[in-house]
């Protein structure tokens, strides 16, 4: 029973990991539809996202776990605000891209972890060290410094920090598995996905899925591209400490941010570079302590 526990946690980095990957390197995809209107794409997003989850459902035979969930009214309930939740972070995160706010976004994925370890901290009464504490306000000087040169577009980045830091921990409550959860969430938001497909086919300008089977397969792409992450994401939170969970977030905005610097082009200003430089170094404290933790748990048990 002793060594179930860290492989659990060791499978969780890996989910977290992946899932953070896939999240920063998400702009390169949006490049590709970036001829689509926010809105309608988020629509689209979550019609197709929806026939993979029940697809990966049936081969893992999980239809049982799904409906007991929707059976459930304090699961549904929860589910149905983590969908809202979801879908507005996907909506912002959709229209920043498109409109060069890369660096906006990043910011907002940067805030992110404080909010999960804050979350983690107060609600769930997870304890930091000392230098874990250290690495937290390092981290909020350099936020603090965006903060300061970012006012025009701070809705942006709180909007994204705030709504998906508020997913994870409902995630992380919910009894309900990782992918009947993104299921079942993904189908309380098919009706309104369903209703803006429809609005925008029937605008005079037509539903960008009709003109090119290009540019159709691309927009089914990003029912996978949706999936995958999350469902990653919900297995590292169910795995994890919510607050460790929190410093891997770090991994996604930078990737962005190097992005902006060479795919989008866009300047850096030295106040970023700063905030670059702070976020790294609270980043390299945290996973000292953690593993100066494991170190010192290992010669105990030896």
């Amino acid at each position: 029973m002793s060594g179930e526990i860290p492989q659990t946690r060791q499978s969780g980095l890996a989910a977290g990991l992946s899932a953070y990957f896939i999240w920063g390197f998400l702009p390169l995809y949006l490049l590709l539809v970036r001829e689509v209107p926010a809105f309608e794409f988020v629509g689209w997003r979550i019609i197709w996202t929806l026939p993979i989850c029940l697809v990966i459902v049936a081969i893992r035979r999980q239809g049982r776990e799904v409906l007991r969930a929707f059976a459930n009214p304090r699961s549904l309930a929860t589910l149905a605000a983590s969908s809202v939740l979801i879908g507005l972070n996907w909506l912002v995160y959709v229209w920043a891209i498109q409109h060069d706010y890369l660096y906006a976004a990043s910011l907002g994925y940067y805030i992110n972890p404080l909010i999960n370890v804050l979350l983690g901290t107060f609600i769930l009464g997870e304890k930091l060290s000392r230098r874990q504490w250290l690495a937290v306000a390092i981290a909020a000087a350099g936020v603090a410094l965006l903060l300061g040169g970012a006012l025009t577009t701070l809705w942006i980045s709180l909007t994204l920090g705030l709504s998906f830091g508020t997913y994870g921990l409902l995630r992380k409550r919910v009894d309900v598995g990782a992918l009947p959860g993104l299921t079942i969430e993904s189908t309380l938001l098919l009706v309104p996905a369903a209703a803006i497909a429809l609005w925008y086919a029937a605008s005079p300008a037509g539903s960008a899925f009709a003109q090119s089977p290009e540019l159709s397969f691309t927009i089914v792409l990003g029912g996978a591209l949706t999936a995958i992450p999350l469902l990653l994401f919900a297995i590292a939170a169910r795995r994890m400490d919510y607050s460790t969970i929190g410093f891997l977030q770090f991994l996604a905005p930078t990737i962005v941010f190097v992005l902006g610097l060479t795919v989008f082009d866009q300047p850096l200003q030295t106040v970023q570079i700063a905030c670059f430089v702070l976020i790294w170094t609270a980043i390299a404290i945290f996973v000292w302590d953690i593993l100066s933790r494991r170190k010192a748990d290992k010669v105990l048990q030896a």
